[in-house]
């Protein structure tokens, strides 16, 4: 339970309340703040991957830790910046909806002692989130460019992947159930 690379992941779903509370007194100074501690968040779970892997560190708990805590990094400032109304709410729907089928999908597969285990699109989707989060949370122009512009491209291509691995998993899925 000890480990570094738990303790990397729970130090991502400790910056979950701060980035919340920074996204509700947005400004110039609290948003490219925030932003700085989603970057730091994101970059938490590159390294405890590579710690898990690299020193065989890989636990039950932070198989399950690791996801839910992307997760809830992820969609808790989504949802923020669509209350902003800096994202649509239909791409934040899109998005958390596929989450939640995945999950159930995951639920039910485990059940049938099935393992789906995450493949590079959903690892791709998560890393794309990732890259359009942090300047839609910084929000402000940096050195006259468009954060909101850049942020929104990566959000939509974000989007595409979240479609394309949520029906990659279900297909995955129906395979293995017919085989």
């Amino acid at each position: 339970m000890y480990s570094i690379p738990n303790l990397l992941t729970l130090l991502r779903v400790a910056a979950v309340p701060l980035l919340l509370v920074l996204l509700a007194l947005p400004g110039p100074v609290t948003c490219p703040l925030a932003s700085g501690i989603l970057l730091v968040a994101v970059l938490t779970d590159l390294v405890d991957g590579v710690i898990a892997r690299r020193y065989n560190q890989i636990t039950t708990v932070g198989k399950f830790l690791d996801p839910v805590a992307d997760k809830v990094l992820i969609l808790s400032v989504l949802i923020m910046l669509v209350g902003l109304q800096w994202v649509p709410a239909w791409v934040a729907v899109f998005i958390v909806a596929r989450d939640i089928l995945v999950t159930g999908l995951r639920a039910v597969a485990a059940q049938q002692g099935m393992v789906i285990a995450a493949d590079r699109y959903g690892k791709l989707k998560t890393v794309i989130q990732s890259v359009a989060l942090v300047p839609l949370v910084y929000h402000y122009p940096l050195l006259g460019v468009d954060m909101n512009a850049i942020g929104t491209f990566f959000l939509y291509v974000a989007l595409a992947l979240t479609i394309y691995s949520g029906w990659n998993y279900f297909a995955s899925f129906f395979e293995q159930i017919h085989h």
